[in-house]
């Protein structure tokens, strides 16, 4: 029997009841720095053509330590800028698999308003939703990871605190526009066919294969990232 946990769901599901289900978190240190970067971040937009609170998009690569945000215009997603990731835990490439592994995740995750943490103590973060129902299907263990500020990270995507606060205004403003949630798509390295080769022979390649389905999917697919589901153990990749 085929075993099928449903892991994103539409945004037609979702859309109706948002306005109502959903509210934003926020706290002072959050809306001063909301306040503090809008105007810039809003001439930027302008500049690339893109609006401030359409809905937004998330990739993470480890190798790269770089974390992009993509926004969404006529065509599906474009990207806006590319921050640098501080520091991701002390064992590199490689999925988390249970707490206290040093380990950040990777893999395919969403974030909805009541995950956004405007009280954090590093600075302002979001959690990821690590386990999602792959980590879970694989017993995977460990909460609590986020991206954050700071710079400074045993397991989470640490950013610095201006990172993290341009970042943290441009998800708070697609999710207060009407986003159900963003997704956040976590890989190893840039996944081409030679990065792929180079690694091979290690122990992840099998997952990695699969999480590049969803990789190529981006890429294949005028730039819009897949829904993801989770079907006999393995992440199965399409159009919304």
């Amino acid at each position: 029997m085929k075993k099928h946990i449903l892991f994103f769901v539409t945004f037609s599901l979702i859309i109706p009841t948002i306005c109502n289900a959903q509210k934003i978190p926020s706290s002072v240190r959050s809306r001063n720095a909301i306040t503090n970067v809008t105007p810039r971040l809003e001439n930027e937009f302008t500049d690339s053509n893109l609006v401030l609170g359409k809905p937004v998009y998330i990739r993470i690569f480890k190798e790269e330590n770089e974390l992009e945000l993509w926004v969404e215009d006529s065509s599906g997603f474009k990207l806006f800028k590319t921050y640098a990731i501080c520091d991701y835990g002390s064992e590199g490439i490689g999925p988390k698999v249970m707490q206290g592994d040093g380990k950040a995740p990777e893999g395919f995750y969403f974030v909805k308003p009541n995950q956004l943490n405007p009280y954090s103590s590093f600075h302002l973060s979001f959690n990821l939703g690590y386990p999602n129902a792959y980590d879970r299907a694989h017993k995977r263990t460990g909460s609590a990871l986020m991206v954050h500020g700071n710079c400074v990270s045993i397991g989470c995507y640490a950013m610095t605190n201006d990172g993290i606060e341009e970042i943290y205004a441009i998800v708070d403003a697609s999710l207060r526009n009407g986003q159900p949630f963003f997704r956040v798509h976590i890989f190893p390295f840039k996944m081409t066919d030679i990065n792929m080769q180079r690694y091979k022979d290690s122990k992840w390649y099998p997952f990695w294969q699969n999480v590049k389905e969803g990789y190529d999917f981006f890429d294949n697919n005028n730039c819009v990232p897949p829904n993801v589901i989770v079907e006999n153990d393995r992440y199965v990749f399409n159009a919304q």
